[in-house]
């Protein structure tokens, strides 16, 4: 298996799978979110699930485990007030209440090393419960 980059805090590998998946979205926009999670025993961070480009925001709220952690990118395409079309990648780092503490912390730390291999991330969301990455959010730090 190739490996696209080593996050060095922690030891996790993010597979090419990872970095390939976010630039088809990124650019070809055949995916509208990608959900991504650690395998701790391969020590790998690896896509979980893609959205198809007609799925939306409730779909990626859906595929998110309320007991377990989670990275995600969501593209979300908007008109400005000046009836412009514009994109912008969120990466939302999602992290339950209800997970176990050592999960949050590996997810934690690895964050970043993700975010430096996904290159053409706009904004950074951190939630614990879905009312933090709510829509309303999501629209609010688009403007």
């Amino acid at each position: 298996m190739a490996m696209a980059f080593k996050m060095a805090t922690t030891g996790m590998w993010v597979t090419d799978e990872c970095k390939t998946s976010f630039m088809e979205m990124k650019w070809k926009k055949v995916h509208r979110f990608i959900v991504f999670k650690i395998d701790e025993a391969s020590r790998l961070v690896t896509v979980d699930k893609v959205g198809g480009p007609d799925e939306g925001y409730d779909e990626l709220a859906a595929s998110l485990p309320p007991d377990d952690c989670r990275y995600a990118v969501f593209d979300f395409d908007f008109v400005t007030t000046d009836n412009c079309k514009k994109s912008k990648i969120f990466f939302i780092a999602w992290s339950p209440s209800a997970s176990r503490i050592r999960e949050k912390m590996l997810y934690a730390t690895s964050k970043e090393g993700l975010r430096r291999a996904l290159e053409g991330i706009h904004y950074d969301m951190q939630a614990t419960d879905p009312t933090e990455m709510g829509m309303d959010v999501i629209k609010d730090r688009a403007k």
